[in-house]
């Protein structure tokens, strides 16, 4: 559910009407709603609400805007991070350290020193060369670092290949079969709290099954983990959980049900439960709002040529991925329609063949299902601005990121003395 209606003939988020957002900001732009975020994080919550104080740390490369953060971070949200510049986004938006997890393959050391300043909660480790690094930069600091190892449990999330994340050809976490011989070395390393166990298999799961055959592995290694010794604490189960983007498609296994799916299977493992939800609380909260600058007859169809593109909203190109397209004031009508950006590539096309709202030139459709690896994945590419941002409480709302002029833009760039003269 989202707050994105129509009143009166015309879209409204929350109390706001979406024209008003375009006719002050500008198209393109994504609009956010409080209401909608406030309640996705109720339900996965709630979804929870069997286990003893889970961390729920959300993803933050899945929108990173301060004020989305500084609003699910007073909701109770920690976040899960993947970069020193994600960490440092995350506290300066009010989320303390003690409920930060710090993720990903490449971490450098000084990103690393600066986790341990600010007192992180967990270190998610995805080799054992990032491990003795970390021995070395505690070691110099004369901190201990929590540490979990990320396993790979060789599962097959039956997601899209370029957000699959648990199979063994994938670059992330130590073999299963591994595990045993990497923590033994992590606890002979000085400056290191082996704690816990992580695991995350892919994004946009539709289907419970391949998360539960990764979980049944992470309780069997915990056991095996604590005859060795091990005194571990910590279970990370990771993100995932789909989204519907395509109505047409059956609907993504709810909250409830992935919450009863892990109460279920962790039943007895004495842990603190953890997870990194990011599309599942941010995905329906967001539409990318667009104006459509001409129509113009294609060979079957009419190509609806919009304001907005592939650096803008990257997940159609890069995956093939589906937004629903709808007028912000529909007419009534319907008929089969290319939707494409003005970027000079052929990858820059949202839809082909779409049934849907029939538009003219100067009318505004939105993107749904956008607050998801939108805005964080936009880029200048062709020399266009990067997209604002807004974000609607009720019947307020800002400006949460302005878009920058592109006269900065060009300032960014320099021309070297040998190219001026």
């Amino acid at each position: 559910m989202d707050h994105f209606d129509y009143v009166d003939g015309a879209m409204h988020v929350e109390q706001v009407p979406m024209e008003a957002i375009a006719a002050a900001v500008g198209t393109p732009v994504y609009v956010y709603s409080t209401a909608t975020l406030s309640r996705h994080v109720g339900v996965f919550r709630e979804a929870l609400s069997a286990l003893e104080n889970p961390l729920i740390a959300f993803a933050v490369k899945a929108n990173p805007n301060a004020a989305v953060l500084a609003t699910l971070g007073r909701l109770g949200l920690g976040a899960d991070v993947v970069s020193g510049g994600e960490l440092l986004r995350a506290i300066a938006a009010g989320i303390p350290a003690d409920r930060i997890v710090f993720s990903g393959v490449g971490k450098t050391a000084e990103e690393m020193r600066v986790a341990l300043e600010k007192g992180i909660y967990q270190f998610n480790l995805e080799s054992e060369p990032e491990a003795e690094m970390l021995s070395e930069v505690a070691l110099s600091m004369g901190r201990r670092a929590p540490v979990a190892y990320r396993i790979n449990p060789d599962v097959d999330a039956g997601t899209h290949a370029k957000i699959s994340t648990g199979k063994s050809e994938n670059k992330f976490g130590i073999p299963y079969d591994r595990a045993l011989e990497s923590y033994a070395a992590a606890r002979d390393l000085p400056g290191l709290d082996v704690q816990g166990v992580a695991v995350h298999i892919g994004s946009q799961l539709t289907d419970l099954a391949p998360l539960e055959a990764a979980f049944v592995k992470v309780g069997a290694l915990i056991e095996a983990l604590r005859g060795a010794g091990h005194a571990i604490r910590t279970a990370d189960l990771g993100g995932g959980l789909g989204v519907p983007y395509d109505p047409a498609q059956p609907m993504p296994p709810s909250p409830a049900d992935y919450g009863a799916m892990v109460t279920r299977v962790t039943q007895g493992w004495d842990v603190r439960l953890m997870f990194e939800p990011g599309r599942v609380i941010v995905g329906n909260a967001g539409a990318l709002l667009s104006r459509v600058v001409r129509v113009k007859q294609g060979a079957q169809a009419p190509f609806v040529i919009v304001d907005a593109a592939m650096n803008d909203l990257l997940r159609p190109s890069l995956y093939d991925a589906w937004h629903d397209i709808r007028a912000v004031r529909p007419a009534g009508d319907k008929a089969k329609a290319n939707v494409v950006g003005p970027v000079c590539e052929t990858g820059d096309t949202f839809a082909m063949g779409r049934d849907m709202d029939v538009v003219q030139a100067d009318d505004l459709v939105a993107f749904m299902t956008a607050g998801a690896y939108g805005a964080t994945m936009a880029s200048t590419y062709n020399s266009r601005a990067l997209t604002p941002e807004v974000l609607v409480s009720g019947d307020k709302w800002a400006v949460v990121r302005a878009r920058p002029p592109i006269e900065a833009l060009i300032a960014g760039d320099s021309i070297p003395d040998w190219v001026a003269d």
